[in-house]
């Protein structure tokens, strides 16, 4: 599940406030300045210091977040670009960076040298 999925399905779990914050923090990931570890500690950080009311809700959000940050983000050193660029939903980012400073802020986000 990559990250645009990941967020999608934990919006599915509730219409809790938190859960949808949660979601949000995610899908703007891609457009702020947090690269991928920083969203990773970010994200433990948010599911840390807040209250999902069931904790059935909790249970499936943090197992999603697990599985892809231990496959996403904790394996982001042995993938190469594409896969980097699928595990974050960051192929149309790519594909529309339109100058080599753009480039670059989505290799930087991905942890990527160039």
């Amino acid at each position: 599940m990559n990250l645009d999925e990941l967020a999608n399905n934990i919006r599915k779990i509730s219409k809790e406030d938190s859960i949808q914050k949660l979601a949000d923090n995610l899908e703007g990931w891609k457009t702020d300045e947090r690269n991928a570890i920083e969203l990773g500690e970010n994200i433990e950080r948010f599911l840390g210091n807040t209250w999902i009311i069931k904790l059935t809700d909790f249970d499936k959000v943090y197992g999603m977040w697990t599985e892809f940050k231990n496959s996403a983000i904790d394996g982001i050193g042995g993938m190469t670009m594409n896969e980097r660029l699928y595990w974050f939903g960051a192929f149309d980012l790519f594909d529309n960076a339109k100058t080599e400073s753009e480039r670059k802020k989505i290799y930087g986000k991905l942890m990527a040298a160039k």
